[in-house]
Parts: C-alpha cells; structure tokens; sequence
C-alpha cells in the first residue's frame, strides 16, 4: 500500500517534470492544495485562474481570491458561456461532459496568452468513483490531473493542506450550481440563482456541508446527519420553510440519507 508521503513524493516529482502550468482553480480543497504545491515546485512558472458564471456559487469568489493572493500567484478571473450551450442546458447525464468543454476550451486559451505549457486541475483520486462525463472532455483536450496521476484521495490532501497551514483543509466540498438539478430538467439563470440564494440562507444557520437539489417546486435538502437537527429545531424549520417557499418552491424537503456526493447519479444506469 502506497503511503500519503509517497503519493506527496509522486506528486511532486510529476510536477517537476512540467515547465509550466495553469491551474483551473476553483477555491475548493483540492485546486487550492495543487495550487500551493505547484507554486513551491515552480515558483513564478505558475498562473492561477478560477472560472466563474451562474454555475459558480457566489459566496466563494472572495475567498477562492484571498488564498490565491496569499500564494502570490498570477492570478486570473474569467467568465465561461455555458447557458449559451443548448446542450448543457438541456441537463442529460452528458452534461459535465459539456460544461467541462466549454471551460478547457476558455483555459486552453488563456494557458497560450500566458505562455503556460500546460492545464491542470484538482481532480482527485477518489472522483474516479463517481459518474464524471468532464474526464472525456479533460483527456480530448490534454487537461492534466497531477493529484489522480499521483493517486491521492480527498482525505489524504485535506491531511496534507492542514499540515501546510492551507485554510481550504476542511473546507465543504463544493460543486457546480448545475450539479443540484435532476438531469433532464433544464438548467436556466433564475433556476441556478435561486439555488444559489438558498444555499446561502442554508449556509448562514450554522450548515456547512449542504446541497438543496432543485426539483421544481420541491427543493430536496442534503445535510450531514449530525446537522439535521438545525434543520427540525422548530424555530429554524419555520425559517426555512418561510425563505425557500419565499424563493418559489412549493414543498420543502429533508433527504434522510443526508448528503453524500453524486447524488443525482445514482438513478443511472452502472
């Protein structure tokens, strides 16, 4: 079995052999650990760039641009166009294939103005797990993934940003907005804000790690176990009923299985 500090070996020496890179950084653990490793390894041979749009959760811009500048990284903000896309609004299970094609496209760009060699992203070891179209995308277009290549897993890099004093160690994992809409209902702007917004009401009880997954008028909310209890306190349950119904949606859901990643993918077919 390969231990934590062989994977960081691995990693490190994947890095070296690279000349110079664009990190897709997204604020989340894994990029901001990439991010911070590829900056020791290649010092000013690195640009960081995060991608925003109506997929992007809007609480996290300021604090994906606080850690980016504490690495003192060329540091890059831009905007992607897929709700232009028909084919990713239209949510089949093909959809991150779409949106991630639509990103390396703008950052394969971005990496040639900046004079970078490479992409790379924070996919990590344990995503080869769950249903991810976007790896399709990411290999037709030569997007690296250092953190896979070196085969660490999502608690060893959390293990590792603590002991870098990276503040993003513990942060919730996060994903796109899109992600919290049953394929085949269609994706539009007002949708993804409004999830958006209630995430944020959500966030701003005391909940980290959440999803509100958008089913029309149902809005089914995902929290770990131990914080359902925030949720049913009768004072917050009316809150939250008051601010989602308030939001547009008819019924107000707790998912009993609490939250887990992927959760919309577990209808496909294996």
């Amino acid at each position: 079995m390969i231990s934590t500090e062989e994977k960081f070996g691995r990693l490190k020496d994947i890095l070296q052999q690279l000349d110079s890179v664009l990190v897709a950084y997204s604020g989340g653990t894994d990029s901001a650990f990439l991010l911070k490793v590829c900056c020791d390894i290649l010092g000013i041979r690195v640009v960081a760039v995060t991608a925003t749009s109506p997929t992007y959760p809007s609480k996290e811009k300021a604090a994906a641009e606080a850690v980016a500048r504490s690495l003192s990284v060329r540091y890059l903000v831009i905007e992607t166009r897929e709700l232009e896309r028909p084919d990713f609004v239209a949510n089949s299970p093909q959809r991150c294939y779409y949106c991630k094609r639509e990103l390396f496209q703008e950052l394969k760009q971005v990496s040639v103005a900046q004079g970078m060699q490479n992409v790379v992203d924070g996919s990590n070891w344990d995503d080869l797990k769950d249903h991810r179209p976007g790896r399709r995308a990411a290999a037709e277009l030569g997007i690296r993934h250092p953190l896979q290549e070196a085969q660490l897993t999502k608690e060893e890099i959390r293990d590792l940003s603590r002991q870098m004093g990276l503040p993003t160690w513990n942060k919730p994992s996060l994903a796109c907005l899109a992600s919290r809409f049953p394929y085949g209902i269609p994706i539009d702007q007002r949708s993804l804000a409004i999830v958006d917004e209630a995430e944020n009401f959500l966030h701003s009880l005391g909940i980290s790690q959440l999803r509100l997954r958008h089913h029309g008028k149902i809005a089914r909310i995902e929290v770990e176990p131990p914080d359902m209890h925030l949720l049913l306190e009768e004072t917050r349950r009316q809150q939250v009923i008051t601010h989602l119904k308030g939001l547009g949606y008819l019924y107000i859901t707790v998912d009993l299985a609490g939250y887990r990643t992927g959760s919309l993918n577990e209808g496909l077919d294996p």
